[in-house]
């Protein structure tokens, strides 16, 4: 039945999902309850719509699935049999728990783990770093994504947010370089599309036909994690042909004479055989890009997913500099907006307050932390996880879950629901969704400043992490002014509202509009790097790195186990290509048994683990699949729709078989997000991906796995029953 919006009262709200969108919201509330959310027409990059993963979000609020009391583990560890308790018995348990912990083992035997459930500056990525920082625990590194990305950024460019992703619309040459825009930024490309209505050439370059590369007018098929030597060879070429933008060069660029003599170490004929492009396209798509301007690269998080994907983002960003493309409206390059925001992190994570000598500890190596892989002492004797679900999304899959299992680990989750990392909780804590709580949201794809107003109340005992955070602080006796700000005041603290780029925006505003712009140009207007003005020391485009020169950019010693590089071994200033961890090129008797490349990008319909518990979504999505090439299947007497098991030496997961030559031969595809609990087998893909990191940021290096890939046992369709049991909890 249609829902009759005049009849309800409407909510300014945002987006809260690990998207680069960050999508203007309207809720459309009648008596108290939340009827329908949609997206704001006036925004100008939502323009009205919302994606398939949000366009039933309403709906989402009322799961029958979800968690809306404390809960207590009533059976075995990964049984997923919780009973219902207060909130009062549940912080009196952390508290005795977290007590007698400290008492053996120190504070640091406590370790958290959070990503971005949720992308608010008061509930997100570092809502409850003040408290663990008080508290003295095992600090965790966060670098699921966007680190290598980052690190690579910032090292050539500075912390700029580069090119405006509206501003797209005026690009003559534009490049989508390891991103699925369709699925994972589709609000920003109808910009993409308005400039290529207006004549404007996109080439996607991605090893697989995504959405995106289905509506290019330019596919180039890369093998995974060889994108730095395809940039090095279009440096090649746009060097040896003299298509330099020499002034620009010489006046905002730094090390052009070095960058100049490693890209003499790859002519198109060597970059063709590392990257599977050939050497006449390499040779035309660094003509077309440094004749064609302005010219624009849209870089995506893919790229760093692989040993040399720092580096590799390195020289993409040395290239808009190299053919001057920062001199226009709609050149350059885009990595995170970010940067522009002026949020005060320290205010917000109180770095401050880290007892001195406090160890960290990768999220990414979570596996191997609690295992002991990992050699720790003290161990990791409680962990505490919100706005992550690891046992789906982290490397190491199987390292995970037996770490779970261990007795004497005491295990905290805060949820939505019962996922396959909280089934393995001691206690489970209610959270609150967006419709239900207060937050500026942290934008990560455009230039506007973002506020979600509650709509409704919070069902049953649900409570939003910063006041999570406020009753632990509370349980565990701290009296920090901290812990008694509002969230107003909060918010007034943790940005500064004296910044140029706030000119003119307060709270009040923001309550009254939802967004408003930054203050850093109109997009028919911005060009922030035309006369240079990087943000680097050098205040240039660095192409030899300062943070890396005179080997001041080291690999610390308790990392370099993961990274294949020596423990103080400096890192290049200059980018460079580095081969993946696993690949026939790097290491053929490895190619031997597991022969096929498998890559493991974001779905369509889930945004990574969020709404593969709901139906509607599993049906959109489809079960879990694997896309094989036509050789790779006939080769193992696979047919689409027959089931088969991928495997290595770290795991296995299972799928259905589709194939298609929207993958090249030696390479597999299988969409990461689907839960392992509700998947054939009880895994998913991320049981083959090794726990390693790329060399820049820490990032993992999910591209960089070989797999074997055989007929499954069992051919039927049979899937575990995966959510959890709440023992003895009213109905919602």
């Amino acid at each position: 039945m249609a829902v009759e919006l005049s009849e309800t009262r409407v909510v300014r709200g945002a987006c809260p999902q690990d998207c680069p969108d960050t999508c203007a919201f309207l809720y459309h509330v009648k008596d108290g309850k939340l009827v329908s959310v949609t997206g704001d027409p006036e925004h100008p990059m939502t323009r009205g719509g919302l994606c398939v993963k949000l366009n039933d979000f309403a709906d989402h609020h009322y799961n029958p699935d979800r968690l809306l009391y404390p809960m207590k583990r009533v059976g075995p560890k990964g049984s997923g049999r919780f009973a219902r308790i207060s909130w009062a018995e549940a912080l009196a348990e952390i508290k005795a728990r977290w007590t007698d912990i400290i008492a053996q083992h120190g504070t640091q035997a406590i370790m958290p783990h959070a990503y971005l459930g949720h992308q608010g500056t008061l509930n997100g990525l570092t809502c409850g770093d003040a408290f663990f920082n008080r508290l003295g625990s095992t600090v965790a590194e966060k670098t699921y994504c966007e680190s290598g990305s980052s690190t690579a950024w910032l090292m050539t460019v500075g912390p700029t947010g580069g090119l405006d992703l509206e501003s797209l619309a005026y690009a003559k040459y534009i490049i989508v370089w390891g991103m699925n825009m369709v699925s994972t930024n589709l609000h920003a490309w109808p910009f993409v599309l308005e400039a290529q209505k207006n004549g404007a050439k996109i080439v996607v370059i991605d090893p697989v036909a995504s959405r995106t590369a289905k509506q290019a007018d330019w596919h180039i098929r890369i093998r995974p994690g060889t994108d730095g030597a395809l940039a090095l060879g279009m440096m090649n070429v746009i060097i040896s042909e003299d298509l330099v933008d020499h002034d620009y060069v010489e006046k905002y660029t730094l090390g052009y004479d070095e960058l100049k003599l490693r890209a003499l170490e790859y002519p198109p004929e060597r970059v063709a055989q590392i990257t599977g492009v050939s050497a006449n396209d390499v040779r035309l798509l660094a003509r077309e890009y440094a004749t064609t301007q302005p010219s624009a690269i849209r870089q995506g998080v893919a790229l760093e997913r692989s040993r040399g994907g720092g580096q590799a983002i390195r020289a993409i960003t040395c290239l808009p500099a190299l053919v001057g493309a920062w001199r226009h409206v709609g050149g350059g390059a885009v990595e995170m907006p970010i940067w522009e925001f002026p949020t005060q992190f320290d205010k917000i994570c109180r770095p401050d307050w880290i007892p001195q000598g406090t160890r960290v500890v990768n999220e990414l190596d979570l596996g191997a932390a609690l295992t002991g892989e990992l050699k720790l002492d003290p161990p990791i004797m409680s962990l505490f996880v919100y706005n992550s679900n690891p046992v789906s999304q982290a490397p190491a899959q199987s390292k995970i879950i037996n770490g779970l299992l261990r007795d004497d680990l005491f295990t905290v989750v805060s949820e939505l629901f019962i996922t396959d990392t909280a089934r393995y909780a001691d206690l489970l804590l209610p959270a609150t969704m967006q419709a239900e709580q207060y937050d500026i949201m942290v934008t990560w794809g455009h230039l506007y400043l973002m506020l979600n107003q509650p709509a409704i109340a919070p069902p049953g005992e649900c409570v939003p992490n910063v006041e999570l955070f406020r009753r632990l602080a509370k349980t565990m006796g701290f009296t920090d002014r901290y812990w008694q700000l509002s969230d107003d005041e909060m918010l007034t603290q943790f940005y500064d509202w004296n910044s140029p780029a706030l000119e003119g925006i307060t709270l009040d505003k923001l309550k009254e509009k939802g967004y408003m712009r930054l203050n850093v140009g109109a997009p028919d207007k911005r060009a922030p790097h035309a006369e240079g003005n990087f943000k680097t020391p050098s205040g240039k485009c660095e192409f030899k790195a300062s943070a890396a020169a005179g080997g001041n950019f080291v690999v610390p010693v308790w990392r370099s186990m993961y990274e294949g590089m020596q423990p103080g071994e400096p890192v290049d200033p200059l980018p460079d290509y580095l081969e993946p961890y696993e690949s026939a090129a790097s290491n053929p008797e490895l190619a031997q048994r597991f022969p096929l490349n498998i890559v493991s990008p974001k779905p369509h319909a889930f945004l990574n683990t969020q709404y593969a518990n709901e139906e509607i979504k599993q049906r959109r999505q489809g079960e879990q699949a694997v896309v094989m090439h036509p050789d790779d299947a006939l080769a193992r007497n696979v047919e689409t729709g027959s089931y088969v098991r991928v495997f290595n030496d770290r795991g296995s997961f299972e799928g259905l078989v589709r194939i298609s030559d929207d993958v090249s031969p030696g390479l597999v595809m299988a969409n990461v997000g689907y839960w392992p609990s509700l998947n054939r087998g009880g895994t998913s893909v991320n049981a083959v991906n090794a726990d390693r990191h790329a060399t820049l940021g820490q990032a993992g290096s999910y591209s960089d796995t070989l797999v074997q890939v055989e007929l499954a046992r069992v051919q039927s369709a049979s899937v575990p029953a995966g959510i959890g049991e709440l023992v003895g909890a009213p109905d919602v």
